[in-house]
């Protein structure tokens, strides 16, 4: 498979730790450009430093947040009012507070829905166009396994990221005759502060400790461990790759957790 970015540029948002910059890592190996976003300056900082320049790659980074896609929308335009354009979207984006839906507030879910859905909509209506131009574009939304089975106690997340999943199908329906895919990673556990939450905020509610939850989530997963956020490199990696033009929105579910316990263990 041809994996050559050479002279393509990328966008990476939740760039700046887990997810989001071991693929901005994969992107900057094999030759692409790379624009990182995230809130946290100190480590966009970092983690551009660490990027692959040995192909002359030039990477660079947006302060922001993805719950204010206005700003996002003015960085942008400016970024592409220089002549420039983005060749590879990657959506990622933190995952909103856990707890059952009817315990979830309207502002909370609208946060939800601000940070993960209308964001990466604002974003395909920038890029979009020049993909179009130069009948090449991918984007990849990585979103979780809970588009395939909604997990107990995730009631935003998998209501947002589900959201996500359909607007991608529906997105690659409409712009795949240009050279452009659409499709959505999956991930299941993974080492990452967002699993770090999730396992501490279940064992307070559970009156247990944090080691016990972890035992139990690696117990019954047929690895014996969590996910590395380096393994899903190439998952993304098939989707982004010049040569895979036909698949357009899939989603591709990359665990090993499917013997159904992410319904009784959250994500």
């Amino acid at each position: 498979m041809n994996l050559d970015l050479t002279n393509k540029t990328a966008l990476v948002c939740g760039a700046s730790q887990g997810l989001g910059a071991a693929v901005a890592h994969e992107l900057a190996m094999l030759g692409a450009h790379v624009w990182l976003m995230a809130r946290n300056e100190e480590n966009l900082k970092a983690v551009k430093q660490s990027l692959d320049i040995s192909l002359g790659q030039q990477h660079g980074y947006f302060v922001a947040d993805s719950g204010d896609p206005e700003h996002i929308q003015q960085l942008i335009t400016d970024f592409l009012s220089k002549g420039k354009s983005i060749d590879i979207l990657v959506n990622n984006t933190g995952g909103p507070p856990a707890g059952p839906l009817l315990n979830t507030s309207l502002e909370d879910m609208q946060k939800g829905v601000t940070a993960h859905l209308l964001t990466a909509h604002s974003l395909a209506k920038l890029v979009v166009p020049g993909m179009k131009a130069n009948k090449f574009g991918r984007i990849i939304n990585i979103l979780s396994t809970a588009v395939k089975q909604p997990i107990n106690g995730l009631g935003i997340s998998n209501t947002v990221r589900a959201g996500v999943a359909n607007w991608a199908k529906t997105l690659a329906n409409e712009i795949g005759q240009y050279g452009i895919t659409v499709n959505n990673v999956l991930p299941g556990y993974t080492k990452t502060d967002r699993l770090d939450y999730l396992f501490g905020k279940q064992a307070s509610e559970a009156g247990t400790t944090v080691n016990s939850i972890v035992e139990k989530t690696i117990s019954m997963s047929p690895a014996g461990r969590v996910g590395e956020p380096e393994e899903y490199d190439a998952a993304v990696a098939s989707s982004w790759s010049p040569e895979v033009g036909y698949s357009k929105g899939i989603n591709l579910p990359w665990d090993v957790e499917r013997g159904g316990y992410v319904e009784r263990v959250w994500w």
